[in-house]
């Protein structure tokens, strides 16, 4: 009975293997109001996801940010932020203070999370997603630091990743928003 079961368990797990990795659209996060968002609602558009802080000498990308998620966000695209206090304690706030800071300084318009731990022992599930090859199926990378661009495709697949440094309107992410 018991290799019954065993032989069960393993004809029921093989289709997760013939379909491949988990998906960006399977996740559920919070938003900044603390309210759950299924990712699954942004099937069929691309997605920046960013990692964020108010006091980085890299906080004036919200700028930037904005200005691209007005210029091509759509029915077709979405920028995401993540607030994370993981890099020099640059993002000490609450989430209730954060949204007041983006929407104060920058007016960001798009889509902002409750703040997660992007990297270490207690990272989010979505950025161990994002950063191991194991979850996402293309790449391995670490998140440097504040303002990591990572993109994803309209069917939920890690395309990848911009350094910090490198500007929303970096040709790399220009070029990825304008493929059909």
């Amino acid at each position: 009975m018991r290799k019954h079961w065993i032989g069960l368990l393993l004809i029921m797990a093989f289709p997760v293997v013939l379909t491949g990795q988990q998906r960006f659209h399977d996740f559920v996060v919070e938003d900044i109001r603390g309210e759950d968002f299924p990712l699954a609602q942004l099937k069929g558009k691309k997605v920046l996801v960013v990692n964020t802080a108010s006091e980085c000498g890299l906080t004036p990308q919200f700028e930037e940010l904005e200005k691209l998620y007005r210029e091509y966000g759509s029915d077709r695209f979405v920028i995401i932020g993540f607030p994370s206090n993981d890099f020099a304690g640059q993002e000490p706030g609450t989430n209730e203070e954060i949204a007041a800071f983006c929407q104060k300084n920058y007016g960001v318009t798009f889509p902002m999370m409750s703040k997660i731990p992007v990297r270490g022992e207690e990272t989010h599930p979505l950025y161990r997603w994002l950063t191991e090859k194991s979850g996402n199926g293309v790449e391995d990378s670490r998140v440097r630091w504040n303002f990591q661009k990572y993109m994803i495709d309209e069917e939920g697949r890690l395309v990848g990743h911009v350094v910090p440094r490198k500007k929303p309107y970096h040709r790399e992410i220009i070029s990825w928003l304008e493929e059909n």
